[in-house]
């Protein structure tokens, strides 16, 4: 079976001539062990045409035994990519995410490479060719008659016996050089220069002011050059065909590689190395891997029409691919972004799609988001394990009745066995057997936190095959990325989940805490902490707010409950008697209960029940009020809910008793001034080295920590870093990484 990584792309970035005799052979025992074949190592191998010899892989993969893959495994071919600097990126069509991948905007992929045929050269037969042809159409190919055209046929030979361009010659134009090539009769020396057969012979494909050869002497920047002399010629031919590159002249170097002449059609340098950049970064992200050096655009290119080691260096193609940079750019980025086309909506009125089903009827969908805000003591985490066992065993949840499936609860506060402990806990509190416990998996990451855009990634690989109808992540400020303020940034965090849930097709449900001071004035949107995207984002916002209870209304509940033990208690020890005598006013009044039970059972039976009385006294202490209010994106708005958080469960207020409570601090002037002390200069120094503090520690997980990813977490500059760093004093900076001293 194979890796989960598709180890043929990563051997694209793994240049074989850059490896000794042990790295090769070490690519193959690899390939062996991970069940790949001898023509995969093969066909990698070739691409060093220096050292390659047929058949020589073939012989050598009989010899290798899987002892071998107890050392040699196919990390040894990662490591190798990343030594060569290959970079790993999502890629769907070629291989699943990696563990520690992130999701990227745009990987610009075009080709799969699975199904990509490679294409033969065709090089002409000696009786076929015609090199002043060759030279001439690619002449009027690339320039207009008036520009002045760089050539080079001399050349030097160096210390390694390689034969080097000089300069060469600039001072003529396109037009002169085809008129005296054309009277020549085939004699390309006598108007070019005689050329080192050995060597071969070069051109500039941008045109020059005639003075010089430098970048400064490029008076319009047509063309780039797209070479690669690490990928087979058959593949660069097919690579270069494939992305439909605008080429205009396409020629074989005689050498290891195919010279595309691409056309870039920038309006100065600044244009033209951002257009370059982005066409290497599409052949790269497509297996071409590009010489670097070729960026310069007064660069050398192979000249056609020449013999270079008794090859010939020929036109393969003009004119061929999209016909313009503009039309190619917007071709790439119409294949690659994955939109869908707008659609009339006349197709579709008579016969609309079918909404997702419900997970929480009446609130959320399947496949959607749903935020819980409140306070740091409403119990949302127990609250959120609540939610968990009702989508388990397909109970209700406030009052909603929730769709039965799989749940993956995602801890990031809790070690192990406290949230474990919890689970038990609210599954013994509400009573419900745990028939389907086995619906529900935890992910406990305390102490293993990264931040959401690299956590979304790892959690989609491990769900998806799970089948999960919702992901719970609680809480989101362990994840955080960036300054929960900032909306640009939050929209970069919450968009995350839209990932999860796109790639999944399961909801995601997270949890976030209120900001500081008095919400009971705020409407529910208003109240989560940080920017407004946190309430505007999801397609259901669930908010919790404090009531304010009354002493009456707290000894009103206690003896309401208190007659209910005591209802209950008197129907298990005297059944015939409580259905005969006690009526339903009776079960609602602690005196005229306590009455039967004097009346009925013994001293011994009373002082039991007064023990479950006591514990029930005991644990209303800290019993609390809330009213769930929403904000609701697929549903009509829901009537406030109001619950009694009794540790470790909410229960919802079946009598109605709540209906009337203001939530906390409904009758405070919250328009009124704060007039509180600003805080010192002493104060704010403290905070920031405290900020900086926290960011390191929360990006601390054993690898090297850079200023940009300090500055990234923590939502300012790089130079705002430095400076915080400098005036904290116990931190150093080396070259962009960061240490504490």
């Amino acid at each position: 079976m194979r890796n989960e990584l598709d180890l043929i792309q990563i051997l694209k970035g793994i240049d074989p001539a850059r490896l000794d005799y042990l790295g090769w052979t070490n690519v193959g025992m690899a390939l062996k062990h991970e069940g790949y074949t001898a023509y995969d190592w093969d066909q990698w191998s070739a691409r060093d045409s220096a050292r390659y010899k047929s058949g020589e892989c073939y012989r050598k993969w009989e010899t290798f035994n899987e002892d071998a893959g107890a050392i040699v495994t196919g990390g040894t071919i990662v490591q190798y990519a990343k030594e060569q600097g290959f970079e790993f990126k999502s890629n769907k069509q070629d291989y699943e995410l990696d563990w520690d991948s992130e999701i990227s905007a745009e990987s610009l992929v075009i080709i799969d490479e699975n199904w990509l045929e490679d294409r033969e050269l065709n090089e002409p037969k000696d009786e076929q060719w015609n090199p002043t042809h060759e030279i001439i159409t690619y002449l009027q190919t690339l320039f207009e008659s008036t520009e002045h055209v760089g050539y080079v046929t001399s050349t030097y030979e160096n210390d390694d016996g390689r034969f080097l361009p000089t300069k060469g010659n600039y001072d003529r134009t396109a037009g002169q050089l085809i008129e005296a090539l054309s009277k020549a009769n085939g004699d390309i020396g006598a108007v070019l220069g005689d050329y080192n057969p050995k060597a071969g012979a070069w051109i500039r494909f941008n045109p020059l002011d005639g003075v010089d050869v430098k970048n400064q002497n490029v008076t319009d920047f047509k063309y780039a050059l797209v070479e690669s002399d690490t990928v087979a010629l058959e593949r660069q031919n097919a690579i270069i065909r494939e992305l439909e590159l605008p080429v205009a002249a396409l020629v074989y170097s005689g050498g290891k590689s195919v010279h595309a002449i691409v056309r870039i059609e920038a309006d100065d340098a600044q244009e033209y190395r951002k257009r370059v950049n982005y066409l290497y970064d599409v052949c790269k992200n497509n297996g071409l891997v590009i010489d670097t050096q070729n960026r310069n655009p007064s660069r050398l290119s192979r000249l056609p029409g020449i013999r270079r080691n008794d090859r010939k260096q020929f036109l393969m193609d003009v004119n061929i691919g999209k016909s313009s940079w503009d039309e190619w750019q917007e071709w790439i980025e119409g294949v690659n972004d994955d939109l869908p086309d707008p659609e009339p909506l006349t197709d579709v009125f008579d016969n609309l799609p079918e909404l997702a089903p419900p997970l929480i009827e009446g609130v959320l969908r399947q496949g959607h988001k749903m935020l819980m805000a409140g306070p740091s003591k409403a119990g949302k985490s127990f609250a959120l394990i609540g939610l968990s066992i009702a989508i388990a065993e397909g109970g209700k949840w406030f009052g909603w009745n929730c769709t039965q499936g799989r749940v993956l609860y995602v801890n990031l506060e809790l070690d192990r066995a406290s949230a474990l402990h919890r689970f038990k806990d609210v599954y013994q509190a509400l009573g419900i057997p745990p028939n389907n416990v086995g619906n529900i998996d935890i992910w406990n990451l305390r102490g293993k936190v990264v931040p959401m855009d690299k956590l979304a990634p790892k959690l989609i690989r491990r769900a998806q095959k799970k089948d999960y109808i919702a992901v719970i992540i609680d809480p989101i400020y362990k994840v955080i990325t960036g300054d929960e303020n900032s909306a640009d940034q939050m929209a970069h965090f919450t968009n995350q989940f839209d990932k999860v849930a796109s790639e999944l097709g399961s909801s995601v449900i997270y949890c976030h805490h209120h900001s500081k001071g008095s919400q009971g004035g705020k409407k529910s949107m208003d109240r989560a902490s940080g920017s407004g995207v946190f309430a505007r984002d999801p397609d259901a916002l669930i908010d919790l707010v404090e009531l304010e209870l009354t002493d009456k209304l707290l000894d009103h509940e206690r003896d309401r409950n208190t007659a209910r033990i005591y209802a209950e208690e008197l129907e298990k020890r005297k059944p015939d008697y409580f259905e005969e005598v006690v009526s339903e006013d009776d079960k609602l009044s602690k005196a005229q209960m306590r009455t039967y039970l004097n009346n009925v059972l013994s001293k011994k039976d009373v002082s039991q029940i007064d023990v479950r009385v006591q514990q029930l006294e005991k644990e209303m202490s800290n019993l609390s009020a809330w009213r769930v209010e929403g904000t609701l994106r697929e549903y009509p708005k829901f009537p406030p809910v109001n619950l009694w958080f009794n540790y470790p469960t909410h229960l919802v207020d079946e009598v109605g008793v709540l209906a009337d409570l203001d939530p906390e601090g409904m009758n405070q002037q919250t328009w009124k001034k704060n007039f509180s002390k600003k805080k010192t200069a002493e104060e704010r120094k403290s905070e920031r080295k405290e900020a900086i503090e926290t960011a390191y520690n929360t990006l601390d997980l054993g690898d090297e920590i850079t200023i940009d990813e300090l500055a990234e977490y923590m939502g300012v500059t790089e130079k705002t870093v430095r400076n915080r760093i400098k005036e904290h004093g116990g931190f150093w900076i080396d070259e962009g990484i960061v240490g504490k001293k």
